[in-house]
Formats: structure tokens, C-alpha cells, sequence
């Protein structure tokens, strides 16, 4: 067995290849959406499982105060961004008396509109729940941005926006959502902050 230290050279390697080969035209796609919202004073919602719900609760920050720069005192619109993976009672109150598959989609039939927009998060595109979720956006008229790696599954088909990790691999899948987040949310400080200083 290799010790971790060449364990780490190959991931970091696996890693580059990984970034080397993603296609950044849902990128673009993916900020007018988020700027779309924001300028309409849309809610945009985040959802994922596991290490995805980890990257949802992390993207919801960022979006939400990183767009804002370090001491979050922007003079700009603000970002409406909720993560659903962050209310931990409503979920485990659908999960346990009706069914998990429901945890993300009920409380969006509670708050989302038709013209908000949801950020799906599954490495393998087929998670049940989430699958469930993208079916109930589409029924309110909700805009679906999906994150996914693994060919994408059935998320990737479902999304109005795809981006697609390639990759089979969990961690280097997650490791570029995480990514994608901080490119996301960099860019649209940037440009809020010099839209603002003319």
C-alpha cells in the first residue's frame, strides 16, 4: 500500500486532470441566473446530501455574505439564499412521518415561487430526494441549476442548467463543487463591486 504522502501526490494529480477537463460554458449560464434573481429579488434555494449538504450549507454563505466582501458591508442588493439542508427539524419532521424523499421538496412547496431558482448538489445526479425536489421546482415554475459529476443521472437531464464534474469519483466531485462555489461567488463580488464604483 502507498504511504499517504504518495496517496495525496495521485489524488492532487487525479484532481488536475479532473479541473483540466471541465467544461466552463454552464459557468456563465449559472451566474446569469444567480444575477437574474438577485436582480428580480428572487430566492434561490440549496440542497444536497451528505458532503453535498456540507458544500449547500457553505454556498448559501458565500453567496449570501461573501458577495458582500470579508466585513459584509457592501452597499449592494443582497442575495436571497436559503439552504434547505440547514433546518434540521423540518427535515427530520417529513422524513420520519412520511418519507425521507421528502425532505427537501415539501418545504419548497412551502416557499418557493415561480421565477426563484434551486441549486440541486448530487455527485451521482440520481439521488431520490433530490430528484423528487427538482420535480416540485418544476411544477412552481422554479429555474433548476444542477452541480453533478458521474455523467449527471437524472439530474443533469432535468436541470435547466447542468454542471457536470467528470468524474467518478465522490471527493473529486464534491472538491470541484466547492470550487465552482468560490469561482461562482468571486466573479460576482468583482463585479458588483465595480458596477458600483462608477
Amino acid at each position: 500500500m502507498k504511504n499517504a504522502g504518495e496517496f495525496a501526490k495521485d489524488y492532487i494529480k487525479g484532481l488536475k486532470d479532473v479541473l483540466d477537463r471541465i467544461p466552463l460554458g454552464p459557468v456563465d449560464e449559472i451566474v446569469r441566473a444567480i444575477e437574474q434573481a438577485q436582480n428580480e429579488r428572487r430566492q434561490i434555494f440549496v440542497i444536497g446530501n451528505g458532503g453535498s449538504a456540507a458544500t449547500a450549507s457553505h454556498m448559501m454563505n458565500d453567496l449570501c455574505k461573501g458577495t458582500l466582501g470579508h466585513q459584509g458591508d457592501a452597499p449592494w442588493p443582497r442575495l436571497r439564499v436559503i439552504a434547505l439542508t440547514d433546518n434540521v427539524s423540518l427535515m427530520t419532521a417529513w422524513a420520519n412521518d412520511t418519507d425521507y424523499n421528502h425532505v427537501f421538496s415539501e418545504p419548497l412547496k412551502n416557499l418557493a415561487q415561480r421565477g426563484d431558482v434551486l441549486i440541486a448538489i448530487s455527485a451521482s445526479g440520481n439521488s431520490p430526494n433530490i430528484l423528487a425536489a427538482v420535480d416540485a421546482a418544476k411544477q412552481i415554475g422554479v429555474k433548476v441549476i444542477g452541480l453533478t459529476g458521474f455523467g449527471g443521472g437524472k439530474l443533469g437531464k432535468a436541470a435547466d442548467i447542468n454542471f457536470l464534474v467528470p468524474s467518478d469519483g465522490y471527493g473529486p466531485v464534491e472538491d470541484v463543487h466547492m470550487i465552482l462555489d468560490h469561482i461562482i461567488t468571486g466573479y460576482l463580488y468583482e463585479k458588483l463591486k465595480e458596477t458600483h464604483s462608477r
